[in-house]
């Protein structure tokens, strides 16, 4: 007997209606709440995250007698997965190639399916969703309209694994004739390391990251590259495919993003030379091109790059706040970036401009932005803000590392960006799980937050009387 699987999910996911006098339709009922796009979107993480433990788990994966720990593994599959980067383990030499084809898959199913989960529900069941159910997932995918959700899939998936594919071209030559590897260790490398960089994962093959790679231009600003493209979000690289000369026909998300984005890389790049140019442990035994080529390297990877080229537990604490700040503000929305975001960045700043000003409403390249989205950009900042503060004081009271040190742990899983003080393989097993936590949610809780609230805005039926408290 034939089963219509498609019918079927579809019949379980199409709301119930209910009707008041009149036949008129009063709401929609979801048959099974649990089923709600944005709570499917954190079961199918949690399903895939642990099934990517389990395989990490089994002996094949590791390449001594000894397997990894249930932390070791959980913690590796979640980083792999929620494309983070941090790390307990030496993934190039605890791990097998059975091993790292887990990583590899976890890393592609974190930075183009997790980019495209709602798209991957909606190609099966579309037209089965109601209008509420296409607007969710254009809110996890961040598509530019609905009703395109189906083909953003085959985007995104074409579009990555070019890009990945240009970047191993671009590195592995690179790494065969210029870094004594044999063409197979290159090849596999290569690769390796394309698919973690374009999809902002920063995960190494090497203990060290790409340190030994310091002051190669080819291998580094490629590297570079692939992290700034792959976090600009694919939203964006359809519309800079379309209209990249044309910037006048650019939409407003797409404005704010470019030009954000080039503001923080060009900024934090320059600030990172000047503040280690002198610093003998970081810059300062360097040439002068090798300082400025690790220096810009340095100024990408805090926006979830991941990887470093430096010895970030020896930079100034200038330098790693100003790290911390690159990392808490990410990338671009719907890429494989973390943090509030850039676009959220702009809106903040544009909001408080306007108040500076006096200006009634925020108005910006011809536009004026909506409350809605000033709304969701305070919220999402203020959340990030209390999950990191309540997190450090927590990681502050159990460990023995100094504020600085817990602070930079915190941001970047949070952030889902890698960089790392050293710590985080000395942190004992709680401390590791609650990094666990912040991975998760800094990768999937801003999606599933931006779509409860694209779902969850009521209209009031009446306002109270105005009153205003004193500000300040």
């Amino acid at each position: 007997m034939r089963v219509n699987f498609r019918g079927l999910i579809g019949r379980l996911l199409r709301p119930q209606r209910r009707y008041g006098q009149g036949a008129t339709l009063v709401q929609e009922i979801p048959r099974f709440p649990w089923l709600r796009p944005a709570r499917m979107f954190v079961i199918l993480f949690a399903i895939v995250d642990l099934a990517g433990a389990g395989l990490l788990l089994l002996p094949a994966a590791t390449t001594g007698d000894e397997q990894l720990t249930v932390v070791e593994a959980l913690f590796t599959a979640t980083t792999s997965l929620a494309v983070c980067g941090l790390t307990i383990i030496a993934i190039g030499a605890d791990l097998s190639v059975f091993g790292h084809v887990v990583v590899i898959v976890l890393i592609q199913a974190g930075g183009i399916g997790i980019m495209a989960l709602a798209s991957v529900l909606g190609a099966v069941v579309i037209r089965r969703f109601g209008l509420r159910m296409q607007l969710s997932a254009q809110a996890e995918t961040r598509n530019l309209a609905v009703g395109e959700v189906r083909g953003v899939v085959m985007r995104i998936g074409v579009v990555s694994l070019i890009c990945e594919g240009v970047i191993a071209l671009i590195i592995i030559p690179r790494m065969w004739l210029g870094h004594d590897l044999s063409l197979g260790a290159a090849l596999y490398s290569g690769v390796f390391h394309a698919v973690s960089a374009f999809n902002n994962a920063g995960l190494s093959l090497y203990a060290d990251s790409l340190t030994r790679f310091s002051g190669d231009p080819i291998i580094l600003l490629t590297v570079a590259f692939a992290t700034i493209v792959g976090g600009l979000g694919f939203p964006i690289l359809l519309e800079l495919r379309r209209h990249l000369w044309r910037p006048s026909h650019w939409t407003l998300h797409a404005k704010l993003t470019v030009y954000t984005t080039l503001l923080l890389y060009l900024g934090g790049s320059l600030v990172v030379i000047v503040l280690e140019w002198s610093n003998p442990a970081t810059l300062g035994s360097l040439s002068w091109p090798a300082r400025l080529v690790d220096g810009i390297f340095h100024g990408v990877m805090p926006r979830s790059g991941g990887f470093n080229v430096l010895d970030v537990g020896t930079m100034d604490d200038s330098s790693l706040l100003v790290t911390i700040m690159l990392m808490f503000v990410g990338n671009g929305s719907a890429g494989t970036a973390g943090g509030i975001k850039v676009a959220t960045l702009a809106v903040i700043f544009l909001v408080v401009w306007s108040e500076i000003r006096g200006h009634a409403g925020v108005h910006v390249f011809g536009r004026r932005l909506s409350s809605n989205a000033i709304r969701e950009a305070l919220s999402l900042m203020f959340l990030l803000m209390t999950v990191v503060v309540v997190s450090t004081v927590v990681l502050l009271a159990t460990t023995p590392f100094k504020f600085t040190q817990v602070l930079f742990e915190v941001v970047s899983a949070a952030g889902v960006v890698g960089l790392s003080t050293g710590i985080t393989p000395d942190l004992p097993p709680a401390a590791q799980v609650l990094l666990i936590v912040l991975m998760v949610a800094g990768r999937i809780g801003p999606i599933t937050f931006a779509s409860a609230l694209a779902l969850r805005e009521r209209r009031r039926r009446y306002d109270l009387a105005e009153s205003r408290p004193i500000i300040g």
